[in-house]
């Protein structure tokens, strides 16, 4: 969870550069405006990338900084409330649906791929997944006794380590198949 924040606050960082950079010159070429496809400079100049006003990058620079402190804190022995980490769960959770609503406007929409923010994609997903692992195993997220139980064993088992894993494999093979050889030149 720790790594995976970092990457997300690194990605968050380099994408608030850029929108500062897109906002003084919508003409500058980013270091990431690598073809059409891969392009930093078209998603950062979408609609998509301001949704609430501001750019999307200072809500990752906000939340990954949370995130960061909370498993510092974990590492370090801290043992938050269920409340705190069901909380905590829900918040992601929404975090995790705006970052795949971000990557579907970047597929089907705005048709170009910022590497940057398929990094926050790929770390959200990981982030989440790992919150949620330990939130099952701790029981935290308030489930019915039964799901409770089913949803500890699925992760006792580490069956969602393969959930996890192939949804990413996904996610690339989605990528490909629409872009192709388009994504290397």
């Amino acid at each position: 969870m720790l790594f995976s924040a970092c990457l997300s606050l690194l990605a968050s960082f380099v994408l608030s550069v850029d929108a500062i950079e897109l906002a003084r010159d919508p003409s500058a070429s980013l270091s990431c405006d690598i073809n059409s496809v891969i392009s930093c400079g078209a998603v950062g100049l979408s609609w998509q990338a301001s949704l609430l006003g501001f750019p999307n990058a200072f809500l990752g620079l906000i939340a990954e900084s949370v995130v960061i402190t909370v498993a510092v804190a974990s590492l370090g022995g801290v043992r938050f409330p269920r409340w705190f980490m069901f909380s905590a769960q829900v918040v992601y959770t929404i975090g995790l649906l705006f970052a795949y609503w971000l990557f579907a406007q970047s597929m089907l929409v705005i048709n170009a791929l910022c590497p940057w923010c398929l990094l926050i994609t790929l770390s959200t997903t990981l982030v989440f997944s790992t919150l949620t692992h330990f939130n099952v195993r701790e029981d935290n997220l308030y489930l019915p006794r039964g799901l409770q139980r089913r949803a500890a064993e699925f992760v006792r088992s580490d069956s969602d380590l393969f959930v996890v894993a192939t949804w990413l494999v996904l996610l690339v093979a989605l990528i490909l198949a629409k872009y192709g050889a388009a994504i290397f030149g």
